[in-house]
């Protein structure tokens, strides 16, 4: 494999970024097409499991998962197909739609997580504490450029 040190640093990192999401991708779907799931739909429960502490609307949601409103809707539809996700009115104001997982769905991530666990390890293995901690600290301000750029 070429080694790529004659590409600048930051061009190498932005094409690296396409190269890793597009891989990372094909990899949990492969994985997951046991369990029936999409990595769009394994990313959507894991956002609405974890990220809140209330059920997320389809807006905050999409937002956690930087992107549209729309995609989000579409995938929490096939998620409640599946009898993966519930969908209900807000209490409070009925024009918004709080998600929330279904007793099924955790049965699911049961089977999924071992699995997941493997993955993960597989995927960050050989990369030291220091590294990971080095790269989080990266990405979150490459987050936060990202997220003045979409708001400009």
């Amino acid at each position: 494999m070429r080694d790529f040190s004659d590409v600048p640093t930051k061009e190498f990192i932005f094409g690296t970024l396409f190269v890793i999401a597009n891989k990372l991708d094909t990899l949990l779907e492969r994985e997951l097409k046991e369990f029936d799931i999409t990595s769009k739909q394994w990313f959507l429960s894991v956002i609405v499991s974890s990220v809140f502490d209330e059920a997320p609307t389809m807006k905050e949601a999409a937002s956690q998962m930087g992107c549209s409103h729309q995609n989000v809707k579409q995938v929490a539809l096939k998620l409640k197909d599946k009898g993966l996700l519930k969908m209900e009115k807000d209490q409070k104001d009925q024009r918004i739609t709080r998600m929330s997982l279904t007793e099924k769905s955790y049965d699911v991530w049961q089977g999924i997580s071992p699995k997941g666990d493997m993955f993960m390890s597989q995927i960050f293995e050989g990369i030291s504490k220091e590294d990971m901690e080095s790269m989080r600290t990266s990405f979150f301000k490459i987050m936060g450029n990202l997220e003045r750029l979409d708001n400009k």
